[in-house]
């Protein structure tokens, strides 16, 4: 299969959003339960109302799961996150860390994130280059705000749902957007990555 061109990054939208209404039964969030760094990256992109949507659950929501249970949504209505590092990206010097955003109930495929990519090689990140290139831990890292700008594939399968429910920084807080606002947002490029299923 030849590979693809390699992803450039998008600028992010500083646009308004609206953001879906939230579940009955969902607590509302106070102020104090956004992170500073993820409610400073709301009002850089605009979206500090976001901000007042963000769920804070006394159970960790660190998997799709956990989150899908806590908020009382299907499973494939969760944005997971993930940093991996891409391997021989023309101009790049070393791996380059990339963030992929998929539903809840699927698997990302190296071979599909690679393709996409146009790298030679893509491993999943250790927790410590998700950190340093994020900000935040693994189980909360969102889809935008993040300490270092970074290549973001998101996959088509996301915009079939009328909202989603992505990670707020950290493992006990979501928040709700509709797909396309958060794949914008995050200067994503639609593709599939979602790994085949047999």
């Amino acid at each position: 299969m030849a590979a693809a061109p390699p992803v450039t990054v998008r600028l992010m939208s500083t646009s308004e959003t609206t953001a879906p209404a939230v579940p009955e039964g969902v607590p509302e969030a106070a102020p104090s339960v956004v992170l500073p760094r993820f409610a400073e990256a709301l009002r850089e992109l605009g979206l500090a109302g976001v901000a007042a949507r963000v769920r804070k659950f006394p159970e960790a929501t660190r998997t799709a799961e956990e989150a899908a249970a806590a908020v009382g949504c299907e499973l494939d209505a969760i944005v997971k996150s993930l940093i991996f590092a891409a391997h021989g990206l023309p101009g790049a010097e070393g791996p380059v860390p990339v963030l992929v955003l998929l539903d809840g109930a699927s698997r990302a495929g190296l071979d599909q994130v690679r393709d996409a990519l146009g790298a030679t090689k893509v491993t999943r990140a250790k927790a410590d280059l998700v950190r340093e290139t994020t900000g935040y831990a693994i189980g909360g890292v969102p889809p935008f705000g993040h300490r270092t700008r970074t290549p973001v594939l998101a996959d088509r399968r996301l915009l079939a749902h009328p909202e989603v429910w992505a990670a707020a920084g950290t493992p006990h807080t979501v928040f709700p957007m509709a797909p396309a606002d958060l794949v914008r947002h995050a200067g994503a490029t639609l593709v599939d990555v979602r790994e085949p299923t047999a």
